[in-house]
């Protein structure tokens, strides 16, 4: 699996339209995607999933009164359950062996809302139906030998593009709670994901941020820049219910490597306040950004550390734009850019 920061082809999004994401307040959700689809046409096409037609037609329409450039978007009609594409979208996959021009294929997981929710059967169809469109080899991820197929998450994971993975326990691991692979152990999965996505080294963090409804997705938590840097969230109030998670995070990294064996260089990325929603803790973080060819695309909450993260990142990632996102609106559906958004890797680092 390349990492974010590598040439696309193209970023996959889903048009919002279900009502439950964002209770009371799904009204400005597709301007919101209307901004993020602006940022991202200058550098690659977006593919969107509609319903119907239309679906279709009101995101045209929006996209259209937001300034983009529809000859920069596709769209397919692909019915969802919900937006939520980094998470239930393709997983693209490149072999660079074998010719001049590598394959790019489809690893083929499962998705079941989170092992949470009743409504995921579209979603779950959506790598197949990619990969018939766009006539792309769709390979099951299966443990061993056997025909049990594996239910994950783009959101659960992250990779530096050499081999080294990014993954907490309490997402994928816990046994009691949203389990997902009930019965399936700690090197079960790491060969999984060693066969399927080429992670040869599994970096294992222990918990996600609080309100977080996935139950520990890492791209909340910690995120490559490079192939041997990571942000990593620190909250520096002791009495947060994240203080100690991360904390423990952050200790954990400090002892581990990469896939070379040198050591992973930290770089603290602060947390915004608090944000709440009918007295349930939001899962505000500037962690979920998005890496696109022509910018990266940042969360923010209208708070004082948005600039401090935006520095952050900026002083890291010098080779394209770092770019802030209203996501106060977004997170009431408790995820933002990372989360709804999911890269097409290019065939070599020109493009297509």
């Amino acid at each position: 699996m390349p990492a974010e920061w590598e040439r696309h082809h193209a970023t996959w999004i889903g048009w919002p339209h279900n009502a439950s994401d964002w209770p009371g307040r799904l009204g400005p959700i597709p301007w919101v995607y209307a901004e993020i689809v602006r940022k991202l046409t200058p550098g690659e096409i977006v593919r969107v999933l509609v319903n119907s037609a239309a679906h279709q037609r009101k995101a045209r329409s929006v996209l259209e009164r937001a300034g983009v450039d529809g000859g920069r978007v596709e769209f397919f009609r692909f019915p969802t359950d919900r937006g939520w594409t980094r998470d239930f979208g393709p997983l693209f996959v490149r072999r660079t062996g074998g010719g001049p021009r590598p394959d790019v294929a489809i690893a083929r997981f499962r998705f079941n809302a989170w092992a949470k929710y009743p409504d995921w059967k579209k979603d779950d169809r959506i790598p197949e139906r990619v990969a018939a469109r766009l006539e792309l080899p769709l390979v099951p991820a299966r443990v061993g030998g056997a025909r049990r197929e594996v239910v994950l998450e783009g959101g659960s994971i992250d990779v530096n593009g050499r081999g080294s993975l990014l993954t907490t326990e309490q997402c994928l691991l816990d046994p009691t709670v949203q389990v997902r692979n009930p019965g399936l152990s700690r090197s079960e999965l790491e060969a999984v994901l060693r066969e399927y996505l080429g992670a040869t080294n599994v970096l294992w963090l222990g918990a996600g941020i609080a309100g977080d409804d996935t139950h520990g997705h890492v791209d909340d938590v910690c995120r490559f820049l490079n192939p041997g840097t990571v942000v990593l969230c620190r909250e520096t109030d002791p009495q947060d219910v994240n203080y100690r998670p991360l904390a423990e995070n952050r200790e954990r990294l400090e002892g581990m490597r990469l896939e070379d064996g040198s050591k992973i260089e930290v770089v603290d990325l602060p947390m915004p306040a608090p944000l709440y929603f009918a007295g349930q803790r939001l899962p505000a973080s500037y962690a979920n950004f998005y890496i696109a060819n022509a910018a990266v695309l940042v969360p923010t909450f209208n708070d004082p550390n948005d600039r401090a993260a935006l520095g952050v990142l900026a002083e890291l990632i010098k080779d394209r734009p770092v770019v802030g996102i209203h996501a106060v609106d977004l997170v009431w559906g408790l995820g933002t850019l990372h989360c709804l958004t999911q890269q097409e890797p290019a065939l070599h680092a020109a493009g297509l």
